[in-house]
């Protein structure tokens, strides 16, 4: 025997059983204040009799919003490989060798603390997320998904490098957009701006280098050729040694792409070369952590022989040994500024653009300055 399933309470059932029209209950549903007070009270009493619930995606094309932002991410490299799952069948346990060359990629763990700010303070304005990632599809692919994203939310963040340029300009034109760490040169109109003082935090940690440690051969460890967050770091490295009279084109570049297994190999060929430098600078982390172990497996005494420094923050940073020397990049605010100029961007369209940028700390640790006495 079959189970009718109730039919479920409609408006017209409110406005039936309240005695009013449809579009009083429309009105005392999405502007209560605009409906007198009894009148709503009447009707409040009828939707928890009949158990009405409002659809959402009615309301918000009443009000034409839909409660929703999206976010577009660039490529993370651990989503290249996946794998189809089948959840049937799999065993409850297995053992597994885990080799230690297997090491979480920076741009990923970068990527999560900025989604993980765009989702808390999403949460906070009231408002829900989508996510996309670029997964390297082609053009003509990105831009219909993109299409597909933009009729569906109320303004779009774009992260650096995860939409193509004209895609980005056509957007713009369409709906509230903000950018976040970095905006397009080719498009013509000034665009909604989130980053963080990349030179600057660069620059001051290089001349603290220079200046409070009298370093004179330096390498910078680079990461890729189109990452916005890369070139201003190496901008401000340049500019910290021409400010102190020094010639940044004799200072080696290597191209460690953000990877700390790259970084690894590079540091140990430099090691094998004999032309470590007197200081290590990294464009982050991830490659940072490569060169200290690398380092370490040599015998190599850091910051005694070699200073080594990073950039971000990372957890594993405050973990490593020697602790890393670092920029704090407030990753997580970062996604927080974002949503909230999003926000500030769709309540008020006729706005000027913006450009915010956070501030950096530079934290210095063991791995430049030696031994710290803990504090306390």
């Amino acid at each position: 025997m079959s189970i009718r399933t109730p039919r479920k309470a409609t408006v017209y059932d409110v406005a039936a059983e309240a005695g009013v029209s449809i579009a009083t209950v429309s009105r005392a549903l999405r502007t209560p204040d605009k409906v007198r007070p009894k009148t709503r009270d009447i009707i409040n009493e009828a939707i928890h009799k009949l158990g009405y619930v409002p659809s959402g995606s009615a309301q918000g094309l009443a009000a034409q919003k839909t409660g929703s932002l999206g976010l577009f991410l660039p490529n993370v490299d651990e989503l290249d490989t996946i794998e189809d799952f089948n959840p049937e069948n799999q065993d409850a346990a297995t053992l597994q060798l885990d080799p230690p060359d297997e090491r979480p990629q920076a741009n990923s763990l970068y990527l999560d603390e900025v989604l993980r700010g765009c989702e808390l303070e999403s949460w906070r304005q009231g408002v829900s997320l989508m996510v996309n990632v670029s997964l390297g599809r082609a053009d003509a692919d990105v831009t219909q998904i993109a299409n597909d994203m933009a009729g569906k939310v109320d303004g779009l963040l774009v992260m650096a490098r995860s939409l193509p340029d004209h895609v980005v300009d056509f957007l713009s034109k369409r709906m509230p957009l903000v950018m976040i760490a970095d905006a397009p040169t080719s498009i013509p109109v000034d665009l909604d701006l989130v980053r963080v003082s990349n030179r600057k935090g660069m620059s001051a940690l290089v001349s603290h280098l220079i200046e409070s440690h009298g370093v004179k051969r330096l390498a910078y460890l680079a990461g890729p050729n189109d990452s916005p967050d890369n070139h201003k770091r190496y901008e401000g490295f340049c500019e910290a040694l021409q400010s102190h009279g020094m010639t940044y084109e004799a200072a080696p570049i290597y191209r460690g792409q953000f990877s700390q297994s790259i970084a690894y190999s590079i540091t140990k060929d430099l090691i094998a070369r004999s032309t470590l430098p007197e200081a290590l600078v990294c464009a982050n982390d991830q490659m940072a952590l490569g060169a200290l172990e690398a380092l370490d497996e040599a015998n190599i005494d850091i910051p005694g022989q070699i200073i080594v420094t990073g950039f971000d923050d990372i957890d594993e940073t405050n973990m490593s040994a020697p602790r890393l020397t670092t920029v704090r990049q407030p990753m997580r605010n970062l996604g927080r500024a974002a949503v909230q100029l999003l926000m500030q961007r769709i309540n008020n369209p006729s706005e000027g653009s913006q450009s915010l940028e956070l501030p950096v700390t530079v934290l210095l640790r063991e791995s430049c300055e030696g031994h710290l006495d803990p504090i306390g």
